[in-house]
């Protein structure tokens, strides 16, 4: 069995994950592919994921490829989280776990539009979903709120906590939206905001995929999907893809099964790697990196010991959500945060030493710098981001 130690693990993210300096390029579309897919719940993370692994890029840049050169598509996936990826890469993962969590999601906003509605729900759900991706078709783009307005079922009110303290109807457009994009019929486009903005307008996937959008196999698909991932992420155990993926144990072997794999000792756990990817990899020069609170390789392993160390409490919420983090060489020793002067406040929790020091500095400026005169609160706080922004 190859063994492979915690130095050559961190060599292999700080190349692959394009965080080394010889790593970055600038090429949004390239480097979301490195990734798999960016995170997406908290929009200035896809930027600053883009920033952390590019030598010269700007929000401008991402915002093109995102919305001109339509490389990148806006989707929900993995664990029901909002993720950008490649055009190329969404019919895969359309199959792969898009189709499922789409017929979760109908089966869950059904049940609570019954309280509502008599009748069969499953059939007037899916008319008000056709009335509402034909006005799209007809409007070429619309927010929410235009949808609202002009489709009434859209307005339908549900109470999903009737009898609750914290019960607050709401009306269905949301949901309605959320369905047809994870069925891959609609697609996030331009916010009517800046680039921290979630306040997105919605367009048929025709107009973004004109082509159309052929799915392969589900089985096919999750072994691409499982590839992709083994490519970036691997070697790593088997739980680690389970949790990312969101599959069940049963589904993540079945998608591995299909491939050439082969186990790794990694210091007496064992993961698995591509049979084909098993060369070590040469260690880059030492390297500092500013990444954003849920950025991709924070989120990329359910076990995160050996590069976030004892640094968890600090850095991450209470649900698992990673708040901003600060790295040298391949592991986490520090977090950052930007203050609302446009400062970009900075904490190590272990000592460094002054080389290190100085590229992290030199990383911070370069962060703010690409914020310039935006301000941005990650979705989630995390106690260490907190303090740094706390009023002295």
């Amino acid at each position: 069995m190859r063994s492979m130690n915690v130095a050559e693990r961190r060599a292999r993210l700080g190349v692959r994950h394009r965080l080394a300096a010889a790593a970055r390029v600038d090429d949004a579309a390239d480097i979301t592919r490195s990734m798999v897919a960016l995170h997406a719940t908290d929009p200035a993370t896809v930027y600053l994921s883009v920033s952390a692994r590019s030598r010269g890029l700007t929000p401008a840049d991402v915002e093109r490829v995102l919305y001109e050169d339509r490389a990148l598509l806006r989707l929900l996936a993995m664990r029901r989280t909002m993720f950008v990826a490649p055009v190329e890469s969404v019919p895969m993962l359309q199959a792969a776990v898009a189709d499922e969590l789409a017929l979760k999601q109908r089966r869950t906003y059904g049940r609570y539009i019954a309280q509502a509605i008599e009748g069969d729900v499953d059939a007037w759900l899916h008319e008000v979903a056709e009335e509402t991706h034909a006005e799209l078709l007809r409007r070429g783009a619309a927010t929410g709120a235009e949808l609202g307005a002009a489709l009434p079922r859209l307005r339908l009110q549900v109470d999903t906590a009737p009898g609750k303290s914290y019960s607050k109807p709401t009306n269905i457009t949301t949901w309605v939206l959320l369905i047809l994009g994870v069925e891959g019929r609609i697609v996030r486009g331009r916010p009517s905001g800046g680039w921290t903005s979630s306040r997105y307008t919605w367009a048929p996937v025709e107009s973004w995929l004109p082509e159309g959008m052929s799915p392969p196999p589900v089985g096919q698909a999750r072994a691409e999907l499982a590839r992709q991932w083994l490519r970036a992420f691997g070697p790593a155990p088997v739980a680690d893809l389970k949790w990312w993926s969101g599959w069940s144990l049963g589904e993540t072997r079945k998608a591995l099964a299909r491939l050439d794999i082969a186990e790794v000792d990694l210091d007496g756990v064992t993961g698995v790697a591509l049979a084909d990817d098993l060369d070590p990899t040469p260690a880059p020069e030492p390297w500092a990196a500013l990444l954003p609170a849920l950025d991709p390789t924070v989120m990329g392993w359910q076990a995160r010991g050996w590069f976030l160390g004892p640094h968890e409490r600090e850095l991450f919420d209470t649900n698992g959500n990673a708040g901003p983090t600060v790295w040298w060489d391949g592991r986490v020793v520090g977090g950052w945060a930007q203050r609302a002067d446009g400062e970009i406040a900075w904490q190590l929790l272990e000592d460094v030493g002054a080389d290190a020091r100085a590229a992290i500095s030199a990383e911070a400026d370069r962060v703010a710098e690409w914020f310039g005169s935006v301000r941005a609160i990650p979705r989630f706080r995390t106690p260490l981001e907190r303090k740094l922004t706390a009023r002295e």
